[in-house]
């Protein structure tokens, strides 16, 4: 890392608290251990700042971003950075609206893609393609999906990196600013629209090169994944096969419990430390109970080191909360951030306070920093960034409309504090927002999901849904076999997307056999295609 690159990060941590969602994979940067593992502690702070503001619906409702981030494109852009080697930046004149045949439907924006051919046996000996399906973020942070580059050597595939419409520089109407003017520059965004070009720019390139008879298989990472499996189910005759990692296609229409996030996230705790995750659950009252005396919110802010004075209890709690989400969601075996909150909240001495223990878990992640901005709130977030500029307001925007996940936090044995899934709220703050009603139950209609194993072993095929069991996602993902070939895998020890990251040397053996089970049964997928 440049000091360039590093100099952009320290800012972003002092300004960007509330403004970042994390990467599904680690990047592969390669600097030192230690700076590795300061970088990594702040990033996951940063991710789940957001994310606990996903669980408490009065303040925003569950705009948990499943992932990504603004952090790594705004160190990439701070150092001139380039692609990575042997991809091309390319762009199509993609159609704006796939779905109607009014004048403004033929209107094309500029589609960015990322190709790579260094690997590929090319179209005449029939080797595979694997597309990519962005998702929530810029195209650059996508391309740091290693486990595509891993093996593209093995099937001699042709890459091709796909950026999400709206997001990054694939913005309609010219402009991020005229995309995101309002709700009617933004009626063009769903998920069935960006699996249409996909589809679009799809047909193009094989035509293109050649490659009508090339097999694609579809990959994606959380609703990229997502997006994966649709692409299979909506256009069958496109891709062989889709890999969704971490894809929860199962978390709408309350077909997984609402509680189901906040249920893996304290048990990851309560398996590494029960004294932890006791000590974790009694530190909400503790907080309200300092805050409730004279001064309490400041001496709450002393005590927390908070850049400014705490405005209201939230704040902390959903900082806290943020950090705790993130560890369990990102509880990587290679960094084990939920073992060392836990560590350094059992490993104060006898007598210690609950919060000074939660105080020594949140240092065993952030360091000893100078302060800790928790006090921004999201109004004063929004009125002093414009969000227009952000993924932020792209996501927003899909769990405004269509992408409506009830999650939320109840029951006794949770280590949060309470906070159900209310619709009305949610609605309340999305038509405010956008001037727009969510759909809670679109996404089952236009894609299914209830009843899918009934469903989907009718007519379902060749699709591979990995995930990692410590992932709090998890809990809405397809975690057991469909049929012979919509097949579930599944890790114990599992993180959210690890499975696509980039291979390390350090990767544990459950890890590199889930890698190595997903390629044979890819290469299964290829060799059936090429023997029909």
């Amino acid at each position: 890392m440049t000091r360039a690159q590093l100099d952009a990060f320290t800012s972003l941590v002092g300004s960007l608290l509330f403004k970042a969602h994390k990467a599904c994979e680690t990047p592969p940067i390669h600097f030192p251990l230690k700076m590795a593992n300061i970088l990594q502690a702040v990033v996951l702070f940063l991710i789940m700042l957001v994310s606990a503001k996903a669980l408490r619906p009065s303040s925003s409702s569950s705009f948990i971003g499943l992932k990504k981030g603004r952090y790594w494109n705004a160190i990439k852009d701070s150092n001139d950075a380039s692609l990575p080697p042997d991809f091309e930046l390319r762009t199509y004149s993609q159609t704006l609206d796939h779905f109607n045949y009014g004048p403004e439907s033929y209107i094309t924006f500029q589609q960015r893609y990322a190709i790579n051919f260094k690997y590929w046996g090319g179209a005449s000996t029939s080797s595979p393609i694997f597309l990519y399906t962005g998702d929530e973020s810029s195209l650059d942070g996508d391309l740091f999906v290693g486990f595509l580059v891993d093996n593209a050597l093995r099937f001699k595939a042709l890459l091709i990196f796909v950026e999400h419409r709206y997001y990054g520089e694939s913005n309609p109407f010219g402009s991020k600013e005229a995309a995101h003017k309002n709700s009617t520059t933004l009626q063009y965004f769903s998920s069935a629209q960006a699996l249409a070009d996909y589809a679009e720019l799809l047909r193009y390139l094989k035509q293109n090169l050649s490659a009508e008879n090339s097999p694609v298989i579809a990959m994606g990472g959380s609703y990229g994944g997502m997006l994966a499996a649709w692409f299979r189910l909506k256009y069958p005759h496109m891709v062989i096969g889709a890999l969704a990692s971490s894809a929860p296609i199962l978390y709408f229409d309350d077909i997984t419990p609402q509680n189901g996030y906040c249920s893996v996230a304290t048990n990851d705790f309560k398996e590494t430390s029960e004294s932890c995750y006791q000590t974790i659950k009694s530190s909400w009252i503790e907080i309200d109970n300092i805050a409730a005396k004279q001064n309490g919110l400041a001496t709450l802010s002393q005590m927390f080191n908070t850049c400014s004075l705490l405005n209201k209890t939230d704040e902390l709690k959903e900082a806290l909360e943020g950090l705790y989400f993130g560890c369990a969601q990102y509880d990587n075996p290679n960094w084990n951030p939920v073992s060392r909150i836990c560590d350094a909240i059992d490993g104060e001495p006898n007598g210690t306070t609950v919060l000074k223990r939660i105080i020594s878990g949140m240092n065993a992640i952030l360091g000893n920093s100078t302060c800790h901005n928790f006090s921004e709130t999201e109004d004063d977030m929004r009125a002093g960034w414009d969000w227009q500029d952000d993924m932020r307001s792209g996501w927003d925007w899909q769990v405004c409309t269509e992408m409506v996940m009830p999650i939320g936090c109840s029951g006794e044995n949770i280590m949060f504090e309470a906070s159900p899934f209310d619709l009305k709220n949610y609605s309340l703050w999305c038509n405010k927002r956008f001037n727009v009603n969510p759909r809670p139950h679109w996404i089952t209609t236009e894609y299914g999901g209830i009843n899918i194993k009934k469903v989907l072993e009718r007519f379902g095929s060749n699709i591979l849904f990995s995930n990692g069991l410590r992932d709090p996602y998890s809990s809405g993902g397809v975690l057991q076999n469909i049929s012979n070939s919509i097949v579930a895998l599944t890790t114990a020890k599992g993180s959210h997307c690890l499975d696509i990251s980039e291979a390390n040397v350090a990767d544990p053996d459950w890890l590199i056999s889930q890698r190595n089970a997903e390629v044979q049964i890819m290469e299964n997928w290829i060799e059936e295609y090429n023997a029909k």
